[in-house]
């Protein structure tokens, strides 16, 4: 995944807005594993299959203490209908209960942290250990399994 590197911080999230509460910068998060779940309301693959409800889970699984779960609304498609209004909806129609940032939008249409971390598509799952350093991405799907030895790892 070009653009996105093996270790070390990813900066920032570029976001213009945060539904639920804002959990502060990724550097005041240091100390705890931070999973950052970037997704469309309009992906199959973020909304029903595996992205979004993974996360959740994984929300719930953990301790707050040691993991924060984070989403990343990255519009880059169909601007029109998923505006600020319509991802609050969303969020409580499919009991989303962590925040979510809102990408900041860019002409052209690929969002800034989108393209500054050259993110493929959605679902992007991105794992940060408690030095807040890239320790995992993927594009797609991540098998239970897989995420779970992957956060469990981070954790201890």
């Amino acid at each position: 995944m070009a653009g996105l590197p093996n270790h070390g911080p990813i900066g920032e999230l570029d976001v213009t807005e945060w539904v639920g509460e804002p959990p502060g910068s990724l550097a005041e998060l240091r100390g705890r594993v931070v999973a950052i779940e970037a997704f469309q309301m309009l992906c199959p693959g973020c909304v029903q299959h595996h992205g979004l409800p993974q996360a959740q889970r994984l929300h719930r699984l953990f301790r707050p203490e040691d993991v924060v779960v984070l989403g990343l609304h990255t519009v880059f498609e169909h601007h029109d209908v998923m505006g600020p209004e319509a991802l609050r909806v969303f969020l409580s129609e499919f009991a989303i209960t962590f925040p979510v940032a809102i990408d900041r939008p860019q002409p052209g249409g690929m969002p800034a942290t989108m393209s500054r971390l050259g993110l493929p598509g959605t679902p992007s799952l991105l794992l940060l250990d408690r030095a807040g350093d890239l320790r995992f991405h993927r594009f797609g799907q991540v098998d239970d399994l897989t995420l779970g030895a992957a956060v469990g790892a981070l954790v201890a």
